[in-house]
C-alpha cells in the first residue's frame, strides 16, 4: 500500500500473492516514487507505475539492483509468501559495519529473520536485537549532543536530541548494503525526523524477540523517501535510485 495525503478509498494491494494487483492484471514489474513527508499536507501524491510486455525486461537507467531472496515455505504460515525479502548484507553507520549476527540477516527455515520490503509500514523496524546494534552505534557518534529524553517517553523513538541553539548538526550516515553490491545511503531526512529544536532517529525496535515471527528487518516507506523503488518480477530483483519525486 502506498501513503497519499487524501483519505484512502480503497487498498492496492502490491504484494505476491494471487490477489495482489500485479498478479491479477499480469504485470511483471512495477514502480513507485514516494514524496517527501513534508508533501503531506498538501495535494501533492506519490506515483505508482505498472509494467507490462518487453518493457519488463528492460533495465532502469540508473537504478542499483538486488536480487530477491526465495520465501521460506512454513506450514500455517502463507503470508511469508507474500512478502518481498532481499539480501540486507550489512548495515554501517558513519562508514563503520554495525556487528549484527547472520541469523537476523536471512530467513530460517521457519520464516524467522531476514528483511523484507513494505511500503505500508512507515519507519523501518528491527528486531531488538538488531535495532540495539545499529541504534548504539548512532549514540555513540552523537555523543557529544544533548539527548531529550523527554521526547523519547513520549514518541518512543529513540534517541532524539536537542539541537537548541545549533545551526547545521552533523549525523553519521546510515547505509543499507545489498547483495550484489547495491547500496541505499540514506540522506538525513530520510533517516532523522525534526520537531522544533528536537530530532529523532526514524528507525525503531517494536521490543518483541524475534523467535518464530517473521522478518527481523522491515524497510519502510519513510527510508523510501525521494526514492524511485522498483519490485522486477520477470527478473527476481529489488531496485532503486535516488531522485525527486514531485
Amino acid at each position: 500500500m502506498l501513503y497519499s495525503p487524501t483519505p484512502a478509498a480503497g487498498i492496492a494491494g502490491l504484494g505476491r500473492g494471487p490477489a495482489s494487483l500485479p498478479s491479477q492484471l499480469a504485470f511483471k514489474k512495477f514502480s513507485y516514487c514516494l514524496l517527501s513527508r513534508l508533501f503531506d499536507d498538501t495535494n501533492k501524491s506519490s506515483s505508482l507505475v505498472l509494467v507490462g510486455g518487453k518493457d519488463s525486461f528492460k533495465k532502469t537507467k540508473g537504478v542499483s539492483y538486488t536480487p530477491f531472496v526465495k520465501n521460506p515455505e512454513v506450514p500455517g504460515k502463507r503470508a511469508f509468501l507474500t512478502y518481498y525479502y532481499v539480501g540486507l548484507g550489512r548495515i554501517t553507520v558513519g562508514g563503520r559495519r554495525v556487528k549484527i549476527p547472520y541469523r537476523y540477516l536471512r530467513p530460517d527455515k521457519n520464516g524467522s529473520g531476514g528483511t523484507m520490503v513494505d511500503s505500508e509500514t512507515t519507519f523501518t523496524h528491527m528486531a531488538p536485537e538488531v535495532f540495539e546494534r545499529v541504534a548504539g552505534e548512532f549514540e555513540k557518534l552523537m555523543k557529544g549532543y544533548k539527548r531529550a529524553e523527554e521526547v523519547e517517553a513520549l514518541t518512543k523513538l529513540r534517541p532524539c536530541y536537542n539541537f537548541s541553539g545549533i545551526e547545521t548538526p552533523a549525523f553519521p550516515r546510515v547505509t543499507f548494503h545489498f547483495k550484489g553490491g547495491a547500496e541505499m545511503a540514506l540522506p538525513e531526512e530520510n533517516y532523522m525526523m525534526a520537531g522544533g529544536e528536537v530530532q529523532c532517529f526514524t528507525i525503531l525496535s517494536d521490543n518483541v524477540p524475534v523467535i518464530s515471527s517473521g522478518p527481523s528487518i522491515i524497510l519502510g516507506s519513510f527510508q523510501m523517501q525521494n526514492y524511485h523503488v522498483e519490485y522486477d518480477l520477470q527478473n527476481e530483483r529489488f531496485g532503486f535510485k535516488q531522485q525527486q519525486c514531485n
